[in-house]
């Protein structure tokens, strides 16, 4: 069986979550953008040509380093361009009906120690970005109220990747359970408001689109077409193939999802080999836990970059 979307027992864990930020107030940080973070140290050129790889890691229970401890057998270069963490959260907060960006402990702690979590990562060349997911508390990126409430929560968002140094912001409208606390149902303005206002914000940065929920299917409003706003789309069922019903170029499309350890070798290659033949530009991965997974990883790189993958602990 193909296993879909995410894990039950990160579901599990991100409603203890929405608890407490609910008991707690937990909030990111608001109001004036925040000083930026120092810059990483220049990365290393890159010789590796072949689709752009990534990683997302559940920082839940696993460590974001994980990403850069696999090369290349031939040429040495890193097997994953784009480490994603696993995940904020998109919470509501009920008294002053509003929207706000949640980290749990785990996220936080990540992003407090960006210096020992992240920038290893940007100094060899990963780009690193953060997952933005619902948390059943009725609020998605499709419900927002007005522009106003869209732009104010991209700000959020572009406040926190100017805090600590990060790449880019991803959005996965899973868990939002809208309705929930009262919150409107999906509308046809929301997710256009929302990604038009965080581009204008970060103009240089990695916006992604995890291809599922209602917010992936309204992507078109007032005359305003958002699809090139995106830098990347991606299947978000893995161990199959499907190409994200988005108007981007192959070059930044996956079809192609693979969860590493459950994704057995053969499709994984199987599915890299599609990649390539059919001219995708990007190779999507999930669940890359501190085992060493260089066989897994294996099967894919030889067909994506006609190279074995090395494990360095």
């Amino acid at each position: 069986m193909f296993t879909q979307v995410r894990s039950r027992a990160r579901t599990a864990a991100l409603a203890l979550s929405a608890v407490a930020a609910l008991a707690f107030g937990a909030t990111a940080t608001t109001g004036a953008a925040a000083a930026p973070a120092p810059a990483p140290a220049p990365a290393p050129a890159s010789a590796k040509q072949g689709p752009t790889s990534v990683a997302y890691v559940e920082v839940n229970n696993n460590s974001m380093l994980n990403v850069g401890k696999y090369k290349l057998a031939d040429g040495g270069d890193n097997v994953f361009d784009v480490a994603v963490i696993f995940a904020a959260n998109i919470n509501y907060d009920t008294s002053k009906k509003a929207a706000y960006l949640h980290f749990n402990e785990n996220v936080q702690r990540v992003l407090d120690n960006a210096d020992t979590q992240i920038r290893p990562l940007q100094a060899k060349g990963i780009k690193v970005v953060l997952s933005v997911l619902g948390n059943h508390q009725g609020a998605g990126f499709a419900n927002f109220p007005s522009q106003q409430a869209a732009s104010s929560f991209a700000k959020q968002m572009s406040d926190t990747v100017t805090k600590y140094g990060l790449d880019g912001i991803d959005f996965d409208d899973e868990y939002a359970e809208y309705g929930n606390n009262g919150t409107g149902q999906p509308n046809a303005s929301s997710f256009v408001h929302l990604v038009s206002a965080l581009r204008a914000n970060m103009p240089d940065k990695i916006i992604s689109l995890y291809n599922i929920g209602p917010a992936a299917s309204r992507l078109s409003y007032g005359g305003v077409d958002i699809s090139s706003k995106f830098d990347y789309a991606w299947n978000p069922y893995y161990g199959t193939w499907q190409v994200p019903a988005i108007a981007l170029p192959k070059s930044k499309l996956s079809p192609a999802a693979v969860e590493i350890g459950r994704t057995s070798q053969s499709a994984a290659a199987d599915l890299a080999r599609r990649t390539v033949s059919g001219g995708y530009g990007v190779y999507l991965t999930y669940n890359l836990d501190g085992t060493d997974r260089s066989a897994d990883v294996s099967a894919f790189t030889r067909e994506l970059y006609g190279s074995d993958a090395v494990y360095t602990p």
